[in-house]
């Protein structure tokens, strides 16, 4: 009798146990996907922090490269983008980037999300909507900024503000859209885990049209002075590695393996491109230098970021020391012979390592990180991608220059630049000498 009991009661237990599991499964199936996750939220939440450290970071980078009676106009000119790129993005770089209901399929998202109108607390995969839109504001807030170097030293400051804005509308939100916020590029294949062609190529191509519209520095290139601070420009070096971090991990949107990837090869190919210029440097001048070690650093950052979601630590080592190669040629031979003044060689950094970063990720993928391996045709993809940006953003570049220039002189006059912006533009003075 006992005996009978316990079996009765085991089946019914069993019974029981398989129905409950049973109506879990339902439950879950029927729950949507999209749960906002606390620890992915705080791991992007602090990402996008990181990102936004970046621009004092290059405020510094770029202000101890240049002439000291020009480095407070740098600064300025940095942190006003963060306040100008921050409210066009709210009120309508968000919606033209990742709103839905497209103005042009394919092109440009449309008006849903005007004034982060429909941008709250719901779930945009695993973290909240309005957490995704932060992150990615702090993305459109750079990307303008690295333009800065290729204008340092001769820009007149209201004129910068009115183009930054209109680029960031008419070029930077487009192409955006057409890599992440479901455009015609990212349907074709295009690989671009954190801003390679979005940011870098985006900049860099931007920053070529700009020195060749506004022309070179008076004295340049024979009576230009060398870095007047170095040592701020390896404190911005490292402010912008640390933030690159945030960068390229954060871009995973979770806390998760291929986020810990993308910190690992950031890394990976920063360190072999500080290695590789240093020992250009010294192979070809004899002498390794700061500026080129911090150089390098930023060729490397720049190269891996298209690749940091799919690619190892050796395809990293690759495009890091590529990186420095290729970077390092066109900065020292093929710009003197060229001739254009990018000041601070944002094509040539950015630029071009922008393009070799997008095009190796296409030939040094790892289907084992991010689900699809490097091939002759995911290369070939890239390459499109590549070619279709830079001509974008160069045309639309010159043709903003050329309508902006109409109403506002974007040049100062040669009197200006010989006292320098910090004093012509802002009555203001970075060093004070005590006779």
């Amino acid at each position: 009798m006992f005996t009978s009991s316990r079996r009765l009661t085991t089946i019914i237990s069993l019974c029981l146990f398989s129905y409950i599991g049973l109506i879990s499964q339902t439950f879950a199936n029927e729950m949507p996907q999209d749960t906002i996750n606390a620890g992915d939220t705080a791991f992007v939440l602090i990402c996008a922090a990181l990102v936004l450290l970046m621009t004092p970071g290059l405020a510094f980078f770029y202000g101890g490269l240049v002439r000291k009676k020009n480095f407070l106009s740098v600064l300025i000119q940095c942190f006003i983008i963060i306040g100008l790129i921050t409210l066009q993005w709210v009120f309508i770089g968000y919606s033209l980037s990742f709103g839905p209901g497209e103005l042009i399929k394919g092109y440009l998202g449309g008006f849903d999300y005007i004034g982060l109108k429909n941008v709250g607390m719901d779930a945009k995969g695993t973290i909240p909507h309005s957490v995704f839109m932060i992150f990615q504001g702090m993305f459109a807030i750079i990307t303008p900024a690295l333009i800065i170097g290729a204008f340092a030293e001769r820009i007149r400051f209201s004129g910068m503000c009115i183009f930054m804005l209109l680029w960031s509308t008419l070029v930077y939100d487009p192409v955006c859209h057409w890599v992440w916020g479901g455009g015609f590029m990212g349907a074709m294949g295009a690989l671009d885990f954190a801003g390679g062609t979005v940011v870098h190529i985006n900049a860099g191509i931007a920053a070529l049209a700009f020195a060749l519209f506004i022309g070179k520095r008076k004295g340049y290139p024979e009576k230009i002075s060398p870095p007047h601070n170095l040592p701020f420009a390896v404190l911005g070096t490292g402010i912008l590695w640390f933030g690159w971090f945030g960068f390229n991990a954060g871009s995973q949107l979770a806390a998760d393996g291929i986020a810990g990837n993308a910190f690992v090869v950031t890394h990976v190919a920063a360190a072999a491109a500080v290695l590789a210029w240093a020992i250009l440097d010294w192979i070809i001048n004899k002498k390794p230098t700061v500026l080129g070690v911090i150089t390098g650093a930023v060729a490397g950052l720049v190269a891996i970021t298209p690749a940091s979601g799919f690619v190892n630590p050796m395809g990293a080592t690759v495009i890091g020391f590529g990186s420095s190669s290729i970077c390092y040629f066109f900065v020292a031979y093929l710009k003197p012979k060229l001739g254009y003044d990018d000041t601070l060689d944002v094509f040539g950094v950015h630029g071009v390592g922008g393009i070799w970063g997008a095009i190796a990720t296409g030939f040094l993928a790892d289907e084992a990180i991010g689900g699809t391996a490097g091939s002759v045709a995911q290369t070939i993809i890239q390459i499109k991608s590549v070619v279709i940006t830079i001509g974008y953003a160069f045309i639309m570049t010159y043709i903003l220059l050329f309508i902006v220039n109409l109403f506002i002189k974007l040049r100062v006059s040669e009197e200006e630049e010989l006292v320098g912006l910090d004093l012509s533009d802002h009555r203001e003075s970075a060093y004070t000498v005590l006779d």
